[in-house]
């Protein structure tokens, strides 16, 4: 599991990091203005109130004379209603502010997610990933609409709200605000505290995630091993966890907040015991007083509610480092700057400079380890012509599944160069290769949506009757055919509704509709049964003819065929040739063949 062991994040509040999170708000500057001038319209109306009941209470109570009460009331009216109507309108903004954001957030994070290397992904588990997309981003999103609408608000709310009150009696404001310094130094020292606990929450509930994806993935294998009480304790174990991480995080919070409630009390009693005394002595006016009142209770409320935002940004910056680190992930593998203005990358592809590949492929001294501790491959060459068959056989972990991983650029040698066509492909773009690259893997993977569309995703700009012509060369087409709904058939999350052999004759035929110059095929049989088998050999010859291939197989029958089988012991090739001269050497080939057939 230390593989899959999640980064720790150790900063304080970090400005960079914010100026990239601030980068998914540019866009929306104009809304943003916009939810601005309504936020600070709020506060201005919060600000007047207090002032319209000073108005009140001197011209009309005091004085008790009620001439020109009408107006007032309508003035005090008009301003409800303002009121009233920027409150909806900025709950409306700061709605669509947040959903656009996190949209752009997650938009972003899915097509990083698909330049990333193969290495990352032996990294990171689905779960982790998942959690970051969905909670991480909400979290995110809502903390930046809403954190800036009261952020906004607050400040303006604040800085009113001094300004009337210095405007009114700045002694009795000095005397009022003296509580600010020490909440700032409070608020320091609680900024460390909450961010450090919410970051272990956000790390626990990738763990959680995790646990919830491979307890459903795996449902069948614990089924049958009976782990259904190991697995839930084991759970069990991943959330107690979180919710003592959760507790220790909740507990901070609630701590800091009631010493802010605390100190605005303080603020609140100072106003109403030296503003009494200069009531009583008459220094200030009685409308005065209330109003003073009024502006503590309402200044410590912006201040709460700036306490709350300071703890949610630390949550929000705890969202936020696991979200960016992986969108500021660079791929292991990606193509150069010159390559990219010449052939394009994969959004813009500049097809129009791509050269036709005739499958020719050549590793030449190339060297390879998945880590510093193992070596796979060590000065590795192989010259394969194209439209050749080659067969890789060998033991697990021999390095045959590192050979197709290097062959199909998921990794890149550590030393040495794979040349197709007499070129080291990292002189091509990725995108080039890929799709004149057919792959179908030992459990083919098939999407959510009708046999049509799976097979179409091969080529996009497949008709109907291409579709049709791919699945009938692959033999495909009489199994779709008996279908109630044919090729209009939901296959199912994973293509969970059809068979293995089924799924595997839809992956060909999407494989065959793209028409690559280069196949692998990474023990495409070993999961059916003989009966099936024969037909997904029917299929495999056709795929193969006239491509280079690479055929890795467990089932020798598969392979018997092959121009070249190649057999692969820790890293190098150990024997090669046609199955009848590896039969004749009565080598490792031999042996293995006579173990699976029984006879020589």
């Amino acid at each position: 599991m230390d593989a899959y062991r999640e980064e720790d994040y150790n900063k304080g509040f970090d400005l960079k990091l914010w100026q990239g999170v601030f980068n998914y708000i540019k866009p929306y500057k104009k809304e943003l203005f916009t939810l601005a001038l309504l936020m600070v319209g709020v506060a201005g109306a919060d600000v007047i109130f207090p002032l319209m009941n000073k108005y009140a209470i001197d011209n009309f109570v005091v004085v008790g004379d009620l001439e020109g009460l009408i107006g007032f009331s309508w003035a005090y009216f008009g301003l409800v209603v303002f009121l009233a109507t920027t409150v909806f309108l900025f709950i409306e903004k700061a709605g669509e502010i947040q959903t656009k954001i996190s949209y752009d957030i997650r938009k972003n994070g899915f097509e990083h997610l698909q330049k990333l290397s193969f290495s990352y992904y032996d990294k990171k588990a689905v779960g982790w990933l998942m959690a970051r997309m969905t909670s991480d981003v909400k979290k995110l999103g809502d903390t930046i609409a809403w954190g800036l609408v009261d952020m906004v608000w607050g400040s303006a709310m604040m800085v009113g709200i001094m300004g009337v009150m210095l405007y009114l009696n700045w002694k009795l404001a000095l005397i009022t605000l003296i509580v600010i310094p020490p909440l700032v130094l409070i608020s320091l020292f609680f900024q460390k505290k909450i961010l450090k606990a919410h970051r272990g929450v956000r790390k626990v509930n990738s763990q959680i995630t995790g646990a919830f994806n491979e307890g459903i993935m795996g449902v069948q294998t614990t089924k049958t091993l009976v782990r259904e009480e190991e697995n839930l304790r084991e759970f069990q174990g991943v959330t107690s966890k979180m919710r003592g991480q959760s507790v220790r995080a909740a507990i901070f919070s609630s701590l800091y907040l009631p010493i802010v409630l605390t100190l605005g009390s303080i603020g609140t009693g100072l106003a109403l015991w030296f503003g009494g005394e200069g009531v009583m002595l008459e220094v200030i006016g009685y409308g005065t007083l209330v109003a003073f009142l009024s502006y503590t209770v309402q200044f410590f409320e912006p201040l709460r509610e700036l306490a709350r935002i300071f703890a949610e940004l630390q949550s929000a910056q705890a969202s936020a480092e696991r979200v960016l680190s992986m969108i500021n992930t660079d791929p292991e593998i990606k193509d150069s700057q010159e390559v990219i203005e010449v052939y394009g990358n994969i959004l813009n592809p500049k097809y129009q400079n791509w050269p036709k590949l005739q499958g020719n492929i050549s590793f030449k001294d190339v060297s390879f380890s998945y880590n510093d501790e193992e070596k796979i491959l060590q000065e590795f060459n192989l010259e394969v012509k194209a439209a050749e068959t080659i067969a890789l056989v060998g033991e697990t972990g021999s390095g045959k599944s590192t050979i197709i991983n290097l062959l199909c650029r998921f990794y890149e040698p550590i030393k040495g160069e794979v040349l197709i066509d007499g070129v080291d492909y990292r002189q091509r773009s990725q995108l080039w290769l890929h799709q004149n690259l057919g792959y179908v893997l030992q459990s083919p993977y098939l999407f959510s949506g009708t046999i049509k569309e799976n097979i179409r995703y091969g080529n996009l700009k497949a008709s109907d009757l291409d579709i049709i012509e791919a699945a009938k060369m692959v033999n495909a087409h009489s199994f779709i055919t008996k279908l109630e709904k044919g090729y209009d058939t939901q296959v199912g999350e994973g293509g969970g509704n059809l068979s293995t052999g089924e799924k595997q004759l839809i992956s060909f035929a999407r494989a065959i509709l793209a028409k690559p110059r280069i196949f692998v095929l990474d023990e495409a049989t070993s999961s059916i049964d003989t009966q099936m088998e024969r037909v997904i050999q029917r299929a495999i010859d056709e795929l193969i003819k006239d491509r280079t291939s690479f055929i890795v197989a467990h089932r020798l029958s598969t392979i018997r065929s092959a121009d070249r089988i190649l057999v692969i012991k820790d890293g190098k090739i150990k024997e090669a040739g046609s199955h009848k001269e590896l039969l004749v050497k009565q080598g490792y080939y031999y042996n293995l063949y006579r173990k699976q057939f029984n006879e020589i």
